[in-house]
């Protein structure tokens, strides 16, 4: 019994992400980074819509904001799926901004860009949906 305990509090301090909010198109959810009063305050030091912060730089490698960034925020849906990189990095396989990967194709049934595919408006988890919970936005704590 003590060994299991002991392993869930050893899982529990490793986990390393950073909870940034959602990306959404909800203006009114308290998480959404559209609501510039909740998680999309360009005050809050975590915030992707901060230009100064870790998170919103055009100069941090952490940066949703940066186009040559290569560590920047993962994005994950309700059910805990992994929807690729919230990154203007064009070049970055996993980034929901090249063309040709398989998270930011209009194409891929993977990408946000996909109406038909994890972008649909009419999905709860899609950022498009001005409705819905968005997908989660998880930064790296150091």
């Amino acid at each position: 019994m003590k060994r299991a305990i002991l392993l869930g509090v050893c899982l529990a301090w490793a986990s390393t992400a950073l909870a940034q909010g959602n990306l959404s198109a909800n203006r009114y959810a308290p998480n959404s980074t559209s609501n510039s009063y909740g998680a999309g305050s360009p005050y809050d030091p975590n915030s992707i819509n901060n230009p100064y912060g870790r998170y919103g730089s055009p100069y941090s490698n952490e940066s949703a904001n940066n186009p040559y960034a290569t560590n920047a925020p993962k994005l994950y849906d309700s059910d805990g799926n992994y929807r690729g990189r919230l990154s203007s990095n064009p070049y970055d396989p996993d980034s929901v901004s090249n063309p040709y990967g398989r998270y930011g194709s209009p194409y891929s049934p993977d990408s946000i860009n996909n109406a038909y595919g994890a972008g649909n408006p009419y999905s709860p988890n899609s950022p498009t949906n001005p409705f819905g919970n968005g997908l989660s936005i998880q930064g790296d704590d150091d």
